[in-house]
């Protein structure tokens, strides 16, 4: 029952899988909840992120099954030509958008959260104002979550023209399939747009300003999936450079330069760019100062473990900040975890988020998926705390259910410690690499050890005997 000095026990600031989230926890932990979302609800995944990239990777993904000849024949499979209506494969994502966004609205009037329609400002810890199309309303609650997500990154010297030159946010509305597209920004973002691009017909470019595509990847996988993913494909890489200008037009005039000396090494005439640099904070005008709070210099409200903001160093009561306003940990089901976690906190428990316990995935075609740690980061935690290292790889070319789909190009890859047999990451590429993965993260968030893992026993015959291969040459190299 809510405090009768309040109007609420909870309010969010943000309708995304995070404010989502918490609001479902909220009410089921007995808080009467009100959530706060000055654009539409289900935020950035919902809107311009997960959901709609996986609706143009499954058609687009049909299309180049459909377009392999060569695979569907050794499947004893014989197909005339193959098409596509893109404003129907754009339609499709929509469609599948807006009917996500009134589920969530409606499980939220379901359980009696106020739904408040404006842009949300903190007037100070347990007040904020609330902009509406009626005019501006005042709000008090005992504690307030913010989870305001984030926006797209744009380096200086691209300039936008939202047709021509876009960010992912552009680019899922699949407004015209360009001829050559260039993609700046190698990492998951960056690579399933090149997945759906190539899938439809176009050329791709990919920038990366670092030394080699792909480089958040662990090395074996990156190595692999350039093989899979790039080689056999209509894909260009450079790497090493930045893209110091980027002018739209007919044609898009992107100015490629040395990362060091910014001057100019090489210029591309492409028909449309893609800018997939990653995300920033939308943490600005939301009223921070109001309560005495400072980001970093790139946005990023500061948190502790339980997710209370932080203010010089010390948590401010009943403020709280989780998704991709703190940077811990930019996943839709990152933000979801946090806000159940500080819902937690909130009615007195003292829970944390076990982020190596967190997987994530490209939903490319074979898809990419990882929990833990890289090797080289693994590396440094064991030389760090005195420990060894080992690591254990099975390949999809050794997996009945992988031949029998003519899917065989994969490989899962288990990074562990050899005293004790802990799990510290775990990477696979391959068919369903994004469902496969759910089992290494359960067994690194429960401390199962890679011996337990080796006597687990899996459906035959399955995609899931990868792991269940790794596991098994663990134990046996140990």
């Amino acid at each position: 029952m809510v405090s009768q000095a309040f109007d609420y026990d909870l309010v969010i600031l943000g309708a995304g899988v995070g404010g989502h989230g918490a609001a479902l926890h909220a009410v089921r932990c007995g808080l009467k909840t009100a959530i706060v979302e000055a654009a539409e609800m289900g935020g950035t995944c919902v809107n311009r992120g997960c959901i709609p990239s996986k609706a143009l990777l499954a058609a687009s993904g049909r299309v180049r099954e459909f377009k392999d000849a060569q695979h569907l024949a050794a499947l004893g499979i014989q197909l005339g030509a193959v098409g596509y209506d893109r404003q129907a494969i754009a339609n499709h994502a929509q469609n599948l958008v807006s009917k996500i966004q009134g589920d969530m609205s409606n499980s939220l009037k379901r359980l009696g959260v106020d739904v408040i329609q404006g842009w949300g400002r903190l007037l100070g810890e347990q007040k904020l104002a609330v902009k509406t199309a009626d005019g501006e309303q005042t709000l008090t609650a005992k504690d307030i979550i913010l989870s305001p997500g984030s926006v797209p990154f744009v380096p200086p010297g691209i300039e936008l023209d939202g047709k021509t030159v876009f960010t992912s946010d552009g680019a899922l509305k699949l407004e015209w399939v360009p001829d050559w597209v260039a993609v700046i920004g190698s990492g998951y973002i960056g690579l399933e747009f090149c997945d759906i691009y190539t899938a439809l017909g176009s050329e791709v470019t990919i920038i990366e300003a670092l030394d080699k595509v792909m480089p958040t990847f662990d090395p074996d996988i990156a190595k692999i999936a350039e093989r899979v993913l790039i080689n056999p494909r209509d894909v260009e890489t450079r790497a090493g450079v930045i893209a110091k200008t980027v002018t739209p037009g007919s044609p898009v005039v992107i100015e490629l330069a040395d990362p060091k000396t910014k001057e100019v090494v090489d210029v591309l005439e492409v028909d449309a760019c893609l800018v997939a640099t990653g995300r920033i904070p939308a943490t600005k005008d939301i009223g921070l100062e109001a309560a005495g709070v400072e980001t970093d210099r790139r946005g990023f409200i500061p948190v502790d473990e339980h997710m209370a903001v932080l203010r010089d160093g010390k948590p401010v009561p009943h403020l709280w900040a989780i998704g991709d306003a703190n940077g811990k940990m930019m996943l839709a089901h990152a933000a979801s975890a946090q806000g159940v976690v500080t819902v937690d906190n909130i009615c007195g428990a003292d829970r944390t988020v076990n982020y190596r316990s967190i997987p994530a995935a490209a939903f490319t075609h074979p898809e990419v998926s990882f929990v833990g740690m890289t090797e080289p980061a693994a590396q440094e935690l064991a030389a760090a705390e005195g420990f060894e290292i080992a690591t254990t790889k099975s390949y999809f070319k050794g997996n009945s259910k992988a031949l029998a789909e003519g899917e065989s190009d994969g490989v899962a890859k288990v990074i562990y410690r050899q005293d004790n047999g802990e799990i510290l990451g775990a990477h696979i590429l391959g068919l369903h690499a994004s469902d496969l993965i759910q089992e290494a993260a359960n067994a690194i968030a429960q401390g199962h050890s890679i011996t337990e893992l080796s006597y687990c026993v899996h459906t035959h015959p399955t995609l899931s005997e990868v792991l269940d291969e790794a596991f098994k040459r663990a134990v046996v190299k140990a």
